[in-house]
Formats: C-alpha cells, structure tokens, sequence
C-alpha cells in the first residue's frame, strides 16, 4: 500500500543528520506493516497532483501553527477536504491532526494551559497509551462529525477518528525519546518553560506504546472501504 507523506514541517539541521527527517521517522514507525512511502514537501509547495496519486496520506508535524498565514496551508485545506470527499484515508500527527480538524470546521488555538512534552498517558477508551508529546497548540473544539477517541485532563481532543476517512492524533509516536532530548535542546530553550522540559527529561526513560499506536494507524489505513 502506497501512503504519500505530506510534509509540513523539517526537523532540526542538528539533529536530521542522525535521527533523520519526518518521514524517516514514520517509516521506522511503520516499518513491517507492508508500507512504501512517497514524501511530498508540502511545506515547500510540493503537492500531489491528486487525492488518488496515493492510498493513503499522511500529515506530519511541523513548528508552524495552522492558523498562520503561510501560502501552502490553504491549499492543503483544499486537499484534505478532497481526500475526504474521495474516501482517501488520512492519518494527521500533531500539525496533521490539528489542520484537517481545522479544514473540516473545528477550531485549533495556542493553548492557555501551555506546553506538552514528552511522555505523556491518553486514555484511548479505557486502554492508556503512552506517547511522547511536543505541543502548544490544540484542537480546543472538534469538527462536527469527528468523534473523540482519546483524551487526557491536558489535552481534551487528543485523538479524533472521521469515520473511515481520517484518524488524527496530537501525540508524536514517531518520536523516539533521543530525539524529544534533541529538541529541548535544539528548539525547547526559551521557547518551552524549564520546569516542563525538567519534568519531560526525568521522563525520558519511561517505556512507549509507540509499536501500539502504529499498529492503529496501519489498521485504519488497510480497513476495507466501499
């Protein structure tokens, strides 16, 4: 099955060279589930030239906030709504769960109650799954359709699942606990307060649930649909 990575964003130059760029992390995520990738840089304007160029998509995470003015981010709107219509599946992660929760009508903000970072539990109905975190941003009110799947006393719209169309989550299972290190480090200082990369780093060792979550994802995108 052909999934086409739709990036928005780039990890740190400091830290790409040995941990790799997102869609290296999610094909190690994905890696054993009969998966090959296709990346566009969407953050760069490279888009598909349809919905159906691939089987699925893939939304990564990016440090730029979906309501910001950047050129690509309509356009991506548009495709996401298209995918939808078509019955392409989605999967969105961190940016990628916040701009289709946005491009389907919900309402995405910067948080009042700050930053989330690193290991983190989600109740996914009644089974807690443990994935590292690195948001400020949320979806503070969920698309109507979009049905609640996880959530956390932090983060109220954790998880969202668009019928067979999308399924979206805030957390970053693609993200190894060296390169969570990585970005407190790299991008974290002055950005995220001390005290929450303090609590994140004592974190660091915690086991994940990161093979639980990409086995989800690969359920969702092998489903059958009509």
């Amino acid at each position: 099955m052909l999934i086409g990575i739709l990036q928005t964003g780039l990890a740190p130059d400091a830290l790409s060279p040995e941990m790799g760029d997102y869609p290296d992390m999610f094909a190690r995520l994905l890696a054993g589930h009969g998966f090959t990738f296709r990346t566009f840089r969407v953050v760069d304007g490279d888009f598909p030239e349809s919905v159906t160029a691939c089987e699925g998509w893939l939304i990564t995470g990016s440090r730029h906030g979906v309501y910001e003015d950047h050129p690509w981010i309509p356009p991506l709107e548009e495709f996401i709504r298209d995918a939808f219509a078509a019955h392409v599946p989605v999967v969105g992660i961190c940016f990628g769960h916040q701009i289709v929760a946005q491009a389907m009508g919900g309402k995405v903000e910067r948080y009042a109650g700050g930053w989330a970072v690193g290991a983190t539990d989600y109740d996914f109905g009644g089974e807690t799954i443990r994935l590292n975190a690195w948001h400020r941003d949320q979806v503070v009110k969920a698309p109507e359709g979009a049905k609640v799947i996880a959530s956390n006393d932090f983060c109220a719209n954790a998880a969202l699942l668009y019928d067979d169309r999308a399924l979206t989550v805030q957390a970053h299972p693609e993200f190894r606990p060296e390169f969570v290190d990585g970005l407190m480090k790299t991008r974290g200082k002055g950005v995220v307060p001390d005290e929450v990369m303090a609590q994140a780093a004592a974190r660091l060792d915690q086991p994940l649930h990161d093979k639980t979550m990409a086995g989800r994802i690969a359920a969702f995108f092998k489903q059958p649909r009509a």
